[in-house]
């Protein structure tokens, strides 16, 4: 047995399967769109056994990419759990055959609650297809990849690309920008990025390294060490920032072989100091300290009224895997 070719013509009969689904893409699907697209309520995903686990994504990926969705379990929803559908709900039933008892049992229910229901399908003449509002009705004669044409394989992966074909659409209809993505992932990078700013990450309150010119630089020298920043912001009675300290400031004067206790704050400080305000993107300003000719590994923060609020390391945007 040439097991190559076998895997070969397993993928054969499931990209087949995908393109049939072309034949669909019709006036009837766009009606499908519209409705979904209206929807005031939430999309209700609902399946059975492989059905159920493809519904399960789909209602994640329409959930993700800006459609409120959920998956209803079909058994479970026969107990009780039926009652989450509201009326102004859609609600979406996978099933090839079209003859899964559990979702034939919801449906009377549904209708007498006035929810409005689609089918996803192979058989036009099921149960499901005649009791539910619309029908996206797959080909009847999809050939499954296992040898006994049993097993839900090109279905399901037919199944998973008409759920990512819908959810794609309705993300396009609806205007998703990507900071509306990056919202409804904030545990991931691309929502880290978009939607961290400055003042979740900078040193703040006790932890903000900040002195004023009439200290020592011993003084300087103590709370930098004791804060860990790497540096200090110099600021006026009114907390404004006038200068900025960095240990590279003072490994300078210490090369120099200079009486560094000698000087004063405002001799040491940088008086024209890179700063960031708080309520700026975080991974923009890790981009901007990044690529300077000559990064920058801390950055003094500042609010609207100039105000010193914190302290930026570079190496804290890091660690938060932005």
């Amino acid at each position: 047995m040439d097991w190559i070719a076998e895997a070969q013509q397993v993928i054969k009969t499931q990209v087949k399967a995908i393109e049939e689904l072309n034949c669909m893409l019709n006036a009837n699907y766009l009606e499908v769109i519209n409705l979904l697209n209206d929807c005031k309520g939430r999309v209700v995903v609902t399946g059975i056994g492989k059905s159920g686990l493809i519904g399960k994504k789909f209602a994640s990926t329409l959930a993700s990419t800006g459609t409120p969705a959920f998956f209803l379990n079909a058994a479970e929803s026969l107990h009780g759990d039926i009652g989450v559908i509201c009326p102004e709900d859609v609600l979406i039933a996978i099933s090839k055959s079209g003859e899964s008892a559990e979702l034939n049992l919801m449906l009377p229910t549904l209708r007498k609650m006035g929810i409005k229901s689609i089918a996803i399908t192979t058989n036009s003449e099921s149960f499901l297809a005649k009791h539910t509002d619309y029908i996206l009705l797959m080909n009847p004669a999809i050939q499954e990849s296992c040898p006994f044409n049993i097993a839900p394989t090109s279905s399901t992966t037919a199944m998973l690309v008409l759920g990512d074909t819908i959810a794609i659409t309705l993300m396009k209809m609806k205007k998703i920008k990507i900071e509306d993505y990056a919202l409804r992932h904030p545990g991931g990078r691309i929502g880290r990025r978009f939607i961290m700013e400055v003042r979740d990450v900078m040193l703040k309150g006790h932890a903000n390294p900040i002195i004023r010119t009439n200290n020592t630089i011993k003084q300087c020298i103590i709370t930098m060490s004791e804060k860990q920043a790497g540096a200090i912001s110099v600021i006026n009675d009114n907390n404004e920032i006038i200068g900025l300290i960095t240990d590279y400031d003072i490994r300078m004067h210490l090369q120099k072989e200079e009486n560094i206790f000698s000087l004063s704050i405002e001799e040491i400080m940088n008086k024209e100091p890179v700063t960031v305000h708080d309520t700026d993107n975080a991974f923009s300003v890790l981009e901007m300290m990044q690529k300077r000719n000559r990064p920058i590994n801390v950055v003094p923060v500042l609010n609207l009224h100039r105000e010193v609020v914190g302290m930026l390391r570079l190496q804290d945007l890091v660690k938060q895997g932005l």
